[in-house]
């Protein structure tokens, strides 16, 4: 049912929107955000990133995440959102597991997230696909957002 899409740059305004409907409705749109959504070209594809998107027959473009590069072999898993009127879909879980098939090749170090206890629900499916709890992750890159309090580090083997 669900269609999965590169990154193309007629793309980008979808990442933007995406991205900016779950974080103002949630949190605050910090600088960094903005950067990111504003031009993920340059801040993330440019830089050795990865972006896909999910399409659906009905909805079209409905979710989006991101793997952004931190060194070599080291990834993060950012900006995964979904659009309102497609949750309940599983769109996120599609999503992450056709970004989780594609990870070992590029993230063949370490593939990691930052999250906040808030996102219940995505943290309940990251750990349902291989993600842990990992302070040694929040110790190196939980700065990098205000409201970053969990960081995951991506071991593989889902529970599902």
């Amino acid at each position: 049912m669900l269609h999965y899409l590169d990154y193309t740059p007629e793309l980008a305004p979808h990442f933007d929107r995406i991205n900016r409907e779950w974080i103002t409705k949630m949190f605050r749109l910090e600088s960094v955000d903005e950067a990111v959504i504003g031009n993920p070209q340059r801040n993330i594809i440019d830089k050795g990133g990865y972006i896909w998107f999910a399409e659906h027959p009905d909805f079209g473009i409905v979710g989006t995440c991101a793997l952004m590069k931190k060194g070599e072999g080291v990834f993060e898993l950012t900006k995964m959102g979904v659009v309102s009127e497609a949750r309940g879909l599983k769109v996120g879980e599609g999503l992450l597991q056709y970004v989780l098939n594609n990870a070992p090749a590029i993230a063949f170090n370490t593939l990691f997230l930052l999250t906040n206890k808030k996102c219940e629900a995505a943290i309940h499916l990251y750990k349902k696909n291989g993600f842990v709890h990992c302070e040694e992750i929040m110790q190196k890159f939980g700065c990098s957002y205000e409201r970053c309090d969990v960081a995951m580090h991506y071991k593989g083997n889902a529970t599902n």
